[in-house]
């Protein structure tokens, strides 16, 4: 199958069953991830580059991974040393890769909306590895995904997202992702981190995390943009982690374990303590490996891929 328009733009524009095929396809690759020959020849021939205008180190590299497991050639773009450095334009820029005649390109930018204007403006198949404070459609499918690998159904279950929605791409794509799933979301931070109004997607807002905890199945707990301090989003890092850090202590007073997730990078001792995030509760390793699934998926769908040739 081809997703309708070539594109993994976000998850805002994904149906359901395109979130259940790529969940289903990420499911075959996962096992020949456990293979000794972690390779197959599924996009021999296809040339993808990585358009990173962000640093990254988890995404870019899983995108690398997939991109090999998948047999494709991969091409790294690094903005720092580029032609945008002269000034050229994020168009001129993707043009002029395209003109070598690459099939797919993997881009992360600081500008919302990067990835649809690619769209719009070249015949590859773009995924969106992150724009702004947009989206980020394949962290939040790799969520759903380890999800899935420790409860039955995504349907009916009560997820809690944690920490600073505001900035998060991570928080959108996830919304959009598990709401489509039939998940009840609850967001939970400061209130200078959670949007206004958000509350028109479809989903609950609480400003106590004690209060959620108890009532939820998953956290999925955001990182604390420390470059982002200066703005007083909150007096500080000591009195964020009073309140709305996951530690030991509020686990132990719930009446049953809950999942525990993180995007990553992890802020120790800030968002959440060491021992929740090296706990048996803990699936953040999980969703590292479950991320290489995830984008072989999204790649081998693009590509037109139907049957897994293992």
């Amino acid at each position: 199958m081809r997703f309708k328009d070539g594109h993994l733009l976000g998850l805002e524009y994904a149906d359901k069953e395109d979130i259940e095929l790529i969940l289903k396809t990420a499911t075959s690759f996962r096992e020949v991830l456990e293979r000794p020959i972690k390779k197959v020849p599924t996009l021999q021939g296809k040339t993808v580059v990585n358009l990173f205008f962000e640093p990254s180190t988890r995404t870019r590299i899983s995108f690398e991974l997939a991109e090999k497991r998948l047999s494709a050639d991969s091409i790294n773009f690094s903005s720092t040393n580029s032609s945008v450095k002269k000034g050229e334009t994020l168009l001129d820029t993707a043009r002029n890769i395209e003109a070598m005649k690459i099939d797919m390109v993997v881009i992360r930018h600081q500008s919302p909306g990067a990835a649809n204007f690619l769209a719009g403006n070249l015949g590859a198949n773009i995924i969106n590895a992150g724009d702004g404070a947009h989206e980020h459609p394949t962290q939040a499918l790799l969520d759903m995904m380890t999800i899935l690998e420790k409860h039955e159904s995504i349907e009916g279950l009560n997820v809690a997202i944690i920490g600073d929605i505001s900035h998060s791409r991570v928080a959108l794509s996830n919304i959009h992702g598990l709401l489509k799933m039939g998940a009840n979301v609850t967001l939970c931070g400061p209130a200078t981190m959670i949007p206004r109004e958000i509350e028109k997607l479809g989903v609950d807002v609480c400003y106590h995390v004690d209060d959620v905890l108890g009532k939820v199945d998953v956290i999925n707990i955001l990182r604390i943009q420390l470059e982002r301090q200066e703005g007083g989003l909150f007096p500080s890092l000591r009195e964020y982690h009073n309140y709305f850090g996951i530690t030991r202590a509020r686990l132990d007073k719930l009446s049953k374990p809950i999942t525990i997730m993180h995007p990553g990078p992890i802020n120790r001792g800030v968002e959440i303590s060491s021992d929740v995030a090296d706990s048996e509760h803990s699936l953040i390793l999980n969703q590292v490996t479950n991320g290489v699934a995830i984008r072989m998926a999204v790649l081998y769908l693009l590509a037109g891929g139907e049957n897994i040739n293992a």
